[in-house]
């Protein structure tokens, strides 16, 4: 459920019209539900009130820094994959016992900043990465709490770009080799073993894989158990999928029952790492006609939103519904939505059957929470656009538009030319 709805045929989000907003913003810009963040964290951590677990949000699907305080408000922690994800963290008030730190490619002050801080825990992703956090960790007078992700080699039955859980894929060690290198860990100086995670993919809509990859881990925690080696935490990471266009994603409830039948008897605190599910369908981007195009072959709706803000439909030929902020009774024609970067693939639909939209209308390219805006970019020399939060009847700017100046900041023309 969310709080984007028409009422006489103009589109609310929570109390306020969009186009208000539109009007004294400007346009593009991205807006957020609070009502729709705070139902969809309360809901998803009901469901796991009965057994031992941690919410961490997945600060890769939307860091905003509002976004964040909300979640933080609401008792979250924070799944972070960078040194960057942990400032942001902190300013927006969550406790580092509560962030889990992973990624590839943690970099030696990304690491040292983490285990200055106390976080939750590490989940290491290579070897050479445990031997790098163990000497950090000496350096710092530090010991670290260390999870192994492992790579179950399970297929998510998503995009391949957003599947992370099989052999072809970088994440995690292969889960053949696990019990080994937990071994191996478990005789090294500086490190306490404490957890051992996975994250097979996103926008996963089948259980079976979820269940499969939970067993997995589950499996090697308990051989573990069995050579004295204990663990505290599975984290079973996120990818929940949501409702883009005619998806049928996996019920809440049937999701949670999976989980804690499957850890039930054991005294595993279990960590859930949801991002798009709690982000995704809470936030819309606006965005302008400019024009009208009629080609040989295509009508083209050009707008003023383009690749550069929304990455999705070109990276990953995503699709979002996209609907006018005025309903009227124009005739419905198949056309291509555009943008302004001189890019074929510069698109936000294709082949599109819509309102015939006119220059100057407003439309809200909906479920644009996740994985929009972090992904956004300058690219062609655009201003990144403002992003906006409505609480009940009245909303803020909690990201202002970038100006002409900001796209200069911070570069320099020596002094040879």
């Amino acid at each position: 459920m969310h709080h984007f709805n028409y009422q006489n045929r103009e589109l609310f989000c929570e109390d306020v019209p969009v186009k208000v907003i539109a009007k004294e913003v400007g346009t593009p810009f991205y807006l957020y539900s609070y009502a729709t963040l705070k139902r969809h964290f309360l809901v998803f951590s009901k469901e796991f009130e009965n057994i031992e677990h941690l919410v961490c949000y997945s600060a890769k699907a939307n860091s905003n820094l509002a976004v964040l305080k909300t979640f933080a408000n609401l008792g979250s922690g924070l799944d972070i994959v960078s040194g960057g994800e942990l400032r942001k963290g902190l300013e927006s008030g969550f406790s580092p016992e509560k962030m889990v730190y992973s990624g590839v490619g943690k970099r030696i002050d990304e690491i040292d900043f983490a285990l200055n801080k106390g976080i939750l825990m590490f989940n290491i992703e290579s070897m050479e990465e445990l031997v790098i956090i163990n000497q950090r960790a000496e350096l710092c007078g530090k010991r670290a709490p260390v999870g192994i992700r492992v790579n179950p080699n399970i297929d998510p039955k998503t995009h391949p770009y957003i599947s992370t859980g099989l052999q072809k894929n970088k994440f995690g060690i292969d889960v053949d080799e696990a019990l080994e290198a937990y071994r191996a860990a478990n005789s090294i100086e500086h490190i306490d073993l404490v957890g051992i995670g996975c994250h097979i993919g996103s926008q996963i809509t089948e259980i079976n894989p979820f269940r499969e990859a939970i067993n997995s881990l589950k499996n090697i925690a308990q051989q573990l158990e069995k050579e004295g080696i204990s663990l505290q935490y599975i984290d079973i990471g996120g990818g929940l999928g949501i409702l883009y266009d005619d998806e049928t994603p996996i019920d809440l409830s049937e999701y949670a029952k999976s989980i804690i039948e499957t850890v039930k008897g054991t005294d595993y605190t279990i960590i859930l790492e949801p991002g798009r599910v709690f982000v995704g369908n809470a936030g819309i981007l606006v965005t302008k006609t400019l024009y009208r195009k009629s080609g040989k072959v295509k009508e083209f709706i050009v707008v003023d939103a383009g690749m550069n803000d929304l990455l999705r439909p070109a990276l990953y030929d995503a699709f979002h519904v996209i609907q006018p902020v005025d309903q009227t009774d124009d005739p419905m024609i198949v056309a291509d939505v555009v943008g302004p970067i001189c890019e074929s693939s510069d698109f936000l639909a294709q082949d599109r059957y819509m309102p015939n939209v006119k220059q100057g209308q407003l439309l809200a390219v909906m479920s644009a929470g996740a994985y929009s805006f972090v992904m956004s970019s300058n690219y062609c020399s655009r201003p990144k656009v403002a992003e906006v939060m409505v609480k009940e009847d009245s909303f803020n700017v909690v990201r202002t538009r970038e100006s002409y100046e900001d796209l200069i900041s911070g570069e320099s023309i020596p002094l040879f030319l």
